[in-house]
């Protein structure tokens, strides 16, 4: 008859300890995700634990609760701040009905004027006004500044060293997305578009804007 290896006790202790330990860990991380208004990254979910914890245990177990979310009307989701739970987008028809007030729509020129730099960037004023075939005024460009949409991450080597202009992680995170290469096409961003009396301001423009590369878009998501 076989001989039958025998467990030492104290190594099944340590392995329930270890299951424990990591689904305290996720319950941990998922509490801080429900009740934040903010992408959090794993740098600051690194903090909620005295002890040294991994970035790549952190990830594996972000994983696992994105897993136990499937199916549900809330999903957890990577974007370009960090990771962040929201309501899944059939659901938005529902949850909109409790707060009825109309989320903040902008004019055309706004729009074109952020498509051009999300799709061109790094771009100056100049660039912009080249593109759009007319000149961008200040109140256009402080918009989108106040809104947190793009910032300035240098200037050109020319004349006057104009301002370069690129969108920022927060303008990823209010659409949802986790870094530039996800960007949808410029027609889906033309429904936020709001027609201006007088704008003058076709969409033809913006026709030869193109989505960034791999490599392009590296670049960026280094400088920012």
């Amino acid at each position: 008859m076989p001989s039958r290896e025998i467990v030492p006790e104290w190594a099944t202790l340590d392995f329930m300890s270890t299951i424990t330990d990591l689904t305290y860990l996720k319950i941990v991380l998922e509490t801080a995700l429900l009740t934040t208004t903010e992408p959090l990254p794993v740098s600051a979910l690194k903090r909620l634990f005295t002890e040294e914890i991994k970035a790549s245990l952190i990830n594996d177990l972000l994983d696992e609760i994105q897993q136990d979310w499937r199916g549900r009307g809330v999903e957890l989701v990577r974007l370009a701040s960090g990771w962040r739970f929201r309501a899944r987008a059939e659901f938005t028809p529902y949850l909109a009905r409790l707060n009825p007030e109309k989320p903040p729509r902008y004019s055309r020129a706004v729009m074109e004027t952020l498509a051009i730099i999300a799709y061109k960037q790094p771009v100056t004023r100049g660039d912009i006004e080249a593109i759009r075939g007319v000149s961008v005024s200040t109140g256009v460009m402080q918009t989108l500044l106040e809104r947190g949409w793009i910032e300035v991450i240098g200037h050109k080597d020319v004349p006057g060293r104009p301002g370069l202009y690129a969108s920022t992680r927060k303008f990823l995170d209010d659409l949802g997305l986790n870094s530039l290469r996800d960007l949808p096409p410029l027609a889906d961003l033309g429904t936020l578009v709001v027609s201006d009396a007088g704008d003058g301001i076709g969409g033809a423009g913006l026709a030869g804007a193109e989505p960034l590369g791999d490599e392009e878009a590296n670049e960026i998501e280094q400088e920012s």
